[in-house]
């Protein structure tokens, strides 16, 4: 009888017992491609000799020193190296353990700052349906998946919530993608008017929204728009890249794909890619000199946070990615991976969108392709799929609730940065034996 206490009680698990490349082996000796990189973590993959060797290293070294006696060398380069590649004046970088830390970071920052510069009425946050944002109470409480939300809603403070930018399914056949994109943004602008907009204090999204929606990147123009009106009324934009950032979608920052440069940034997941568990908040200089010029100090902190081991071994997986020239082959292989995807599902009874960016890959499932009709919640066709998959040798991240945390079903793909060509293939071939042999099963 195992003593951990699991995600589900009832789960029967394989042991990992080794990594190498994009590949896990549990117990018996069985491998696994990771398709998704766990959760959009292992962006490296696993063993990799220069990550190794630099944990070892700053083991040997020190192993912990509380921030609030020493700075430490591993932390102040990954600081730099973040400050230096980040857009605008996103110079100055909070370490924090994971993406929900790194969210309610960014949230008590925020008010903070507003109550630094004498802005104390904003308190309020506005973020949009079936968002995610983490799990503990702050970042659930900002959050828009109602499935996650529910059980501790009596305990959460709530957010105020807008449309998300979701073109597959609230696009107008009379609109362009554009249209689409201002005409959602704009639903912040109303919903600021109606809260009264010196009582918010930041706007809340995900470039690509991540697990809950499948990959679903935000149409052109959309987050411009967002940036402009944040601006108009003084609001705070805060982006959640903790799964879509860090080079996932081809570029260091997703923001960069989209034009903008947001007040404040939350990172996880890829900073590290799960060789240490560390998330960070970068902040435009601007907030960073409020506090420092008023009280001086941000009134929050974690025990692990700036952890020398961690930012070891991030700061070695940044300058892999950078010195091997991995986002090259990010964007290289996402255009293989959508090619493969398309020419194997595109008709597909039951495959309705392909969608993403980079190597951050949605497939949402259907009833009906013709009336985008989600499959019946009872299917639980996502946990079939998954477990075909693995079955097969293949790791991906299926889920339900695609569309409003009840309703929709979809497969999220987010492979290592160092996956190749036949790699590629080996994946989508496993992919389509796990998703017609759950539709087979389910319909027979």
């Amino acid at each position: 009888m195992s003593h951990v206490f699991h995600r589900h009680c009832h789960a029967n698990l394989p042991t990992a017992t080794g990594g190498h490349g994009i590949y896990l082996t549990d117990q018996n000796g069985n491998q696994y491609l990771d398709g998704c990189c766990g959760a959009a973590v292992t962006s490296l993959g696993y063993g990799h000799p220069r990550v190794i060797d630099a944990v070892q290293k700053q083991v040997q070294d020190m192993t912990f020193a509380h921030t609030g006696f020493f700075t430490s060398e591993p932390a102040e380069q990954l600081a730099e190296f973040l400050a230096i590649n980040a857009p605008g004046t996103l110079n100055k970088v909070y370490f924090t353990s994971g993406g929900s830390e790194s969210v309610e970071a960014a949230l008590k920052m925020a008010r903070q700052y507003f109550l630094e510069i004498g802005q104390p009425s904003r308190h309020l946050y506005i973020t949009r349906r079936q968002s995610y944002h983490g799990n503990t109470l702050g970042a659930l409480g900002v959050g828009g998946n109602q499935w996650r939300r529910e059980p501790f809603a009596a305990i959460m403070t709530d957010a105020h919530y807008i449309d998300p930018c979701y073109a597959y399914r609230d696009q107008h056949p009379n609109e362009s993608e554009f249209e689409y994109g201002q005409r959602m943004a704009n639903q912040l602008e109303e919903k600021l008017r109606e809260l009264g907009p010196e009582n918010v204090a930041a706007f809340v999204a995900e470039p690509v929204v991540g697990a809950t929606a499948g990959a679903v990147p935000a149409v052109t123009g959309y987050l411009k728009r967002i940036r402009e009106i944040c601006d108009q009324y003084g609001v705070l934009l805060i982006l959640d890249e903790v799964m879509c950032g860090m080079g996932r979608t081809g570029t260091l920052f997703a923001c960069e794909q989209d034009g903008i440069e947001p007040d404040l940034i939350t990172l996880a997941k890829g900073l590290g890619a799960g060789y240490q568990p560390i998330g960070a908040v970068m902040v435009q200089q601007r907030i960073f000199d409020a506090i420092s010029s008023g009280t001086g100090f941000f009134q929050h902190g974690h025990t692990y946070m700036g952890h020398p081991v961690a930012c070891a071994a991030a700061l070695a997986v940044q300058q892999t990615i950078q010195d091997d020239q991995l986002l090259n082959n990010v964007k290289q292989m996402s255009t293989k991976l959508f090619n493969r995807l398309h020419h194997t599902f595109s008709d597909h009874p039951y495959i309705g969108d392909i969608r993403g960016r980079g190597l951050f890959v949605g497939i949402e499932l259907v009833a009906d392709k013709d009336s985008k009709q989600p499959l019946p919640i009872e299917s639980s066709i996502h946990t079939a799929i998954k477990a075909e998959a693995m079955a097969n040798g293949l790791m991906c991240y299926p889920m339900s609730g695609t569309i409003n945390g009840r309703d929709g079903h979809h497969i999220l793909l987010a492979p290592p940065f160092i996956i190749n060509d036949t790699q590629i293939d080996e994946l989508v071939d496993k992919l389509e034996i796990a998703v017609n042999t759950s539709f087979k099963k389910l319909h027979a």
